[in-house]
């Protein structure tokens, strides 16, 4: 059940890369909440800023403007030594690519303990080692696994190592960075299914990124669009799929595949093209065209949303 108080907020944020003729604006002012029990999806094709954003959020990349809030504290810039550790336990992210994110010369115990190791959570050898089996198990891996080097294992069993070594900290927010992009089709259902049984069964609260409509339709509760840096659209799944706005959006919603031949065969592809928008007079603004639904535009283009509405 999603309360209705956030746990993350994203307040105006900004992230650049680069100085001189090779700055990069990777972020540009981005700001959203995460609800409590809740699974918000960043959606956006390669290079839209999906990934800066979860990264930024984990410390891992530096913010340039705005503020990152976890649980009403500010964690974004200078912290106390005490809130980073705060930080480590209680957000934790899953990489994309399941066999980079693992130490190849490192045994599954070490790699899923490292965390409880590195913060002392552990009083002792055997409670590592309990908490390690417990978490492998979680994930539907066997405790003798723990033995074992990443390359003994296909793709999907190392996601489900990368899980447990999220879920061994006992975090409240877990960032999923494309965490089944790189997983055979047949596999990439019981990995969804295992994120969705621990949102339901310890009320995490997750921060999902994807490229895929089609896939954050069956996990989020809530989708914010990301093109070129900025965030376009804001809204519940349902809702979004019914009454996509910006242009963008439906450009998504086109590219997602369609297990149907037939009605693949018979839909149009619609192309954006980011220069079809006016703003040389009046910027856009995300706005809230209806409740719960924001859409970056200016006047004109949300007079024109609304009549589609």
């Amino acid at each position: 059940m999603i309360e209705r108080n956030a746990l993350l907020k994203v307040e105006n944020m900004s992230v650049t890369f680069g100085t001189g003729r090779k700055r990069v604006e990777a972020v540009k002012n981005v700001s959203f909440e995460v609800f409590r029990g809740e699974t918000f999806s960043l959606v956006g094709e390669s290079g839209s800023g999906k990934t800066t954003i979860g990264r930024t959020i984990v410390r891992l990349n530096q913010i340039n403007n705005g503020r990152v809030l976890f649980d009403d504290k500010v964690i974004s810039g200078k912290i106390s030594r005490e809130l980073q550790s705060k930080v480590v336990r209680k957000i934790q992210m899953i990489f994309q690519d399941p066999m980079a994110s693992l130490n190849d010369r490192a045994k599954v115990d070490y790699i899923v303990g490292e965390g409880l190791i590195n913060a002392g959570i552990c009083k002792s050898k055997q409670e590592l080692n309990e908490r390690v089996s417990r978490s492998l198990m979680d994930v539907g891996l066997l405790p003798e696994f723990a033995s074992r080097f990443p390359h003994e294992f296909s793709g999907g069993q190392r996601q489900r190592i990368g899980i447990a070594r999220a879920l061994v900290m006992e975090p409240e927010f877990i960032i999923a960075d494309e965490p089944i992009s790189a997983l055979d089709v047949s596999i990439r259902a019981q990995v969804l299914n295992l994120l969705n049984k621990f949102k339901r069964e310890r009320g995490l609260s997750y921060l999902f990124i994807a490229h895929d409509l089609s896939v954050v339709k069956f996990i989020a509760d809530r989708i914010g669009v990301i093109y070129g840096g900025q965030l376009v659209e804001l809204c519940y799944t349902q809702r979004l799929f019914e009454k996509p706005l910006h242009p963008y959006t439906k450009n998504l919603l086109t590219a997602a595949p369609i297990p149907d031949p037939r009605r693949a065969r018979n839909r149009s592809a619609i192309v954006y093209d980011p220069t079809q928008h006016d703003y040389s007079k009046e910027r856009p603004l995300l706005t809230e065209i209806e409740q719960g639904h924001l859409v970056l535009a200016n006047s004109k283009e949300l007079e024109s949303y609304k009549r589609d509405l």
